[in-house]
């Protein structure tokens, strides 16, 4: 019982985080990846203890991995087009 809250502290601590940061886009996907690892753990926990297949874990690994995958490549675009990667010089007509 104590893990559970653990791991759902850790979640909202990850959300307060990534409402926080409004400078830097690396810091906001840091804690989203952050909050996808307490989730998945959160997962795991709850498919362990009830006895289910462990195939469901797998497929939310591979959607996070393409989560990061599609966040990575939008820093590394806004890094070559911008210079920087801060969330206040991004607008929405640049893009």
């Amino acid at each position: 019982m104590l893990l559970e809250y653990v791991l759902l502290f850790n979640l909202f601590s990850g959300m307060i985080v990534f409402c926080s940061t409004r400078k830097h886009l690396l810091l906001s996907l840091l804690s989203l990846e952050y909050m996808v690892l307490m989730v998945f753990f959160s997962l795991f926990l709850v498919m362990y203890n009830f006895g289910y297949e462990l195939y469901f874990t797998l497929m939310f690994l591979v959607f996070t991995v393409c989560e990061g995958a599609l966040g990575l490549s939008i820093l590394v675009s806004l890094v070559r087009n911008q210079g920087n990667d801060y969330l206040l010089s991004m607008s929405v007509l640049s893009w």
